[in-house]
């Protein structure tokens, strides 16, 4: 089993979307068996909340139900269990970093890396408008797609 963990700073937009997203990928792909995933943030403002209603919405548009998701904080328990831990952007990954115990073999980086896009961030759609939650829609969706990739090629699951 592979554990892949998104991050992002509040926990209620990016990192559930992500989620959301890539669960629904793994579905299609059929690596539902072979793949965990679940998403948190670095600050713990929201611990407990579903995710901003903005970010259902659009979400729902696709076809992506993340309604029933609930932020979490990241902790150092978590650099046991994952094996990916993406971040959404760079301050995200400072604070991974900054927690993570040394000697750790977990995977630690941007998780627009997998579109192709190694030093951009999702970027956070919080106090804009409903156009930066299709933003960030699309650029996860083009990560996942990526992320779900290089997991099959790991896995030996042809696509």
């Amino acid at each position: 089993m592979i554990r892949v963990l998104f991050v992002c700073l509040g926990n209620i937009c990016r990192s559930p979307t992500a989620e959301g997203v890539f669960r629904q990928q793994l579905r299609e792909s059929g690596l539902t068996e072979r793949v965990e995933v679940d998403f948190c943030g670095v600050a713990g403002w929201h611990q407990g909340k579903a995710p901003d209603p903005r970010a259902q919405a659009a979400a729902a548009e696709r076809g992506v139900d993340i309604s029933g998701l609930r932020a979490r904080q990241l902790n150092v328990g978590d650099f046991e269990r994952f094996d990916y831990v993406l971040a959404m952007d760079h301050d995200n990954l400072a604070a991974i970093h900054g927690m993570c115990p040394e000697g750790s073999q977990v995977q630690k980086t941007l998780f627009l890396t997998y579109a192709g896009q190694s030093d951009m961030s999702v970027p956070d759609p919080y106090y804009g408008g409903d156009e930066g939650f299709e933003e960030v829609l699309d650029l996860i969706e083009a990560a996942s797609r990526g992320l779900i990739g290089e997991l099959a090629k790991r896995t030996g699951h042809r696509l």
